[in-house]
């Protein structure tokens, strides 16, 4: 009986109500989704976020060991197994090229110019006329160059036109292409043996389809999915990557805008154009 008027007086345990238990949850959803939330991107630190970005890329690419001999076994590999698919006419598009020289010169400065300049340009653009999915879209970049750094220490692949028996003319080095970090003492200072994935591939379709989901002018899309197209041919008409580097850089792409929808939620093309201020 004691016990039993004990627990009257003293009333029913006291358990936590389900809204007090969970109090704390919608906060933290509430900080994350803050955290995860655009905004209006910062000049200085953009400028400064690339600057560093591109520079720790280009130290870790070139600090990657060259293996020459496992990356000309695993390009007699790659060469054998587009045999196999019936895919294998990088050569011949190679020679059909080079035979007219302003063609080929022209693609030579594009395959050493454009690769950076359109990327440049494209992530000014997102900047000054989309800063609400400048953020989404520029994780997918980043997120598709560090994914490609892992394939060059896992993976090293010479270009076709370093196969001493691949029959394939190094263009670069013929013509003389002048700031071609594949030609001359540049050549020195870059990695010649990272070739899979392809980031001239991965980087240009990252800018064509960003144009074609976001531009407003019919031409401008056009050209926006020209642009990874064109870069296509010229990777395999200079000889500096096979078909399946390109597919490699397809799936880095696709690695990176998949992070970028995880992080954000969605797609950027699919966010808001504008941001939080």
């Amino acid at each position: 009986m004691g016990d039993a008027k004990t627990r009257i007086l003293d009333g029913p345990p006291t358990t936590p109500p389900p809204e007090a238990e969970h109090a704390d949850r919608p906060a933290a959803e509430g900080r994350l989704a803050r955290l995860r939330s655009p905004r209006s991107p910062r000049l200085w630190f953009e400028i400064l976020l690339i600057a560093v970005s591109y520079w720790t890329y280009s130290v870790i690419r070139n600090a990657v060991p060259e293996q020459k001999i496992q990356a000309l076994k695993n390009a007699d590999w790659i060469w054998q197994a587009e045999h196999s698919l019936g895919i294998a006419v990088e050569r011949t598009v190679n020679h059909a090229v080079n035979s007219v020289t302003w063609l080929i010169v022209t693609m030579n400065y594009y395959y050493a110019t454009l690769h950076f300049v359109v990327t440049i340009g494209v992530l000014i653009w997102l900047y000054r006329w989309h800063p609400g999915r400048y953020a989404a879209a520029r994780l997918a970049l980043f997120a598709t160059t560090a994914i490609a750094l892992t394939g060059y220490y896992l993976y090293p692949l010479a270009p076709p036109r370093l196969m001493p028996d691949g029959g394939f003319i190094d263009t670069l080095v013929h013509h003389g292409t002048w700031g071609s970090l594949a030609s001359g003492n540049l050549a020195s200072m870059s990695n010649q043996y990272a070739a899979m994935p392809s980031m001239h591939i991965g980087w240009s379709l990252w800018c064509g389809l960003t144009i074609a989901l976001l531009a407003k002018p019919l031409w401008c899309r056009i050209l926006g999915l020209l642009y990874p197209a064109t870069t296509l041919l010229v990777i395999v008409s200079t000889a500096n990557h096979f078909w399946l580097d390109a597919l490699g850089g397809v799936l880095c792409l696709s690695f990176g805008f998949a992070l970028a929808c995880v992080w954000y939620g969605s797609l950027p093309h699919r966010m808001a154009r504008l941001a939080m201020a």
